[in-house]
């Protein structure tokens, strides 16, 4: 279970993890049932159940194109019967299905997606079920609470190192005998080498893409992004202060975006920029200079 943040949260006595992937969190039933009698022979018991099948079953239809409806149709078929057996792990290996997970080693057992598992916890006892829902509610308040609190932290960051680098272009990139008309441009166009050199496009590019929506690309960027623009916002200063040419600042500022994407991400799949090339650079300054 590559790429999974574990959290952990305590429902009447009982510490239950949670992974949260990217299509989704998952509770574990496994940790759910510790408590009850009968253990997890009770997540066979409660798969067993036609009703339960039939839910799994819609939730796939509704969240999972890859959902073998052909075999869900003989399970349900079969569903109810005395004879009838059915297991987490024989249900996604039939079906394909993505609301359970089973495995065994360091996050070892079975999981539901928080739909299924509050469905579960229905089962086992509404009162159970109503904790579950409280505690996993303020573990996302506080996820949600802290993202916001590093996205703003990064936006002032930026903003912060904005000045440093303004005022680089100032001093060395702005004769004093120009307008501010004049000088504006300039500050657009360093400005948009940053632009290209961390999101691939230039603040034109990307307000003619997203006409509908409020601010500019920075606002919109993630955590991830706010931190490396604040580093090479203060790098591209002092490569201003040392002389060296936009064409390479650029070059070099998008070599350094995508490595510390890279980093930060952790998956560099997810994570990759599009690699600057000259003729960019020329249709950069071209727009700026319109």
């Amino acid at each position: 279970m590559s790429n999974t943040k574990k959290s952990t949260i305590e429902v009447q006595g009982s510490a239950i993890n949670i992974l949260s992937k990217e299509h989704g969190d998952y509770i574990s039933l496994t940790d759910m049932v510790r408590n009850f009698e009968g253990g997890s022979a009770l997540i066979e018991q409660w798969l067993k159940n036609k009703d339960t099948v039939l839910f799994l079953g819609v939730w796939e239809q509704i969240h999972n194109p890859g959902f073998n409806s052909l075999e869900f149709e003989g399970i349900r078929n079969e569903a109810g019967r005395n004879s009838f057996f059915l297991s987490a792990k024989k249900w996604i290996e039939l079906t394909g299905a993505k609301g359970l997970l089973a495995s065994a080693g360091r996050y070892g057992g079975t999981y539901a997606h928080q739909d299924i598992a509050f469905e579960f916890g229905s089962w086992l006892s509404p009162e159970f079920k109503l904790y579950l829902i409280k505690e996993f509610q303020r573990l996302k308040e506080d996820e949600n609470r802290r993202l916001s609190l590093a996205w703003n932290l990064n936006r002032t960051l930026s903003k912060l190192n904005y000045r440093i680098h303004t005022d680089a272009i100032k001093a060395h990139l702005i004769p004093p005998e120009i307008t501010q008309a004049q000088a504006s441009i300039t500050y657009a166009n360093e400005a948009d080498v940053l632009n290209l050199a961390l999101f691939g496009q230039t603040a034109r590019q990307w307000r003619d893409a997203n006409p509908v929506l409020e601010g500019n690309m920075r606002d919109h960027a993630t955590i991830e992004q706010l931190l490396v623009l604040a580093n090479i916002e203060g790098m591209n200063a002092e490569f201003i202060h040392m002389g060296i040419l936009q064409c390479e600042r650029l070059k070099r500022l998008n070599q350094i975006a995508i490595r510390q994407m890279q980093t930060l991400t952790a998956r560099p799949g997810i994570a990759r920029l599009p690699a600057i090339k000259g003729e960019k650079h020329g249709k950069l300054r071209m727009e700026n200079g319109k």
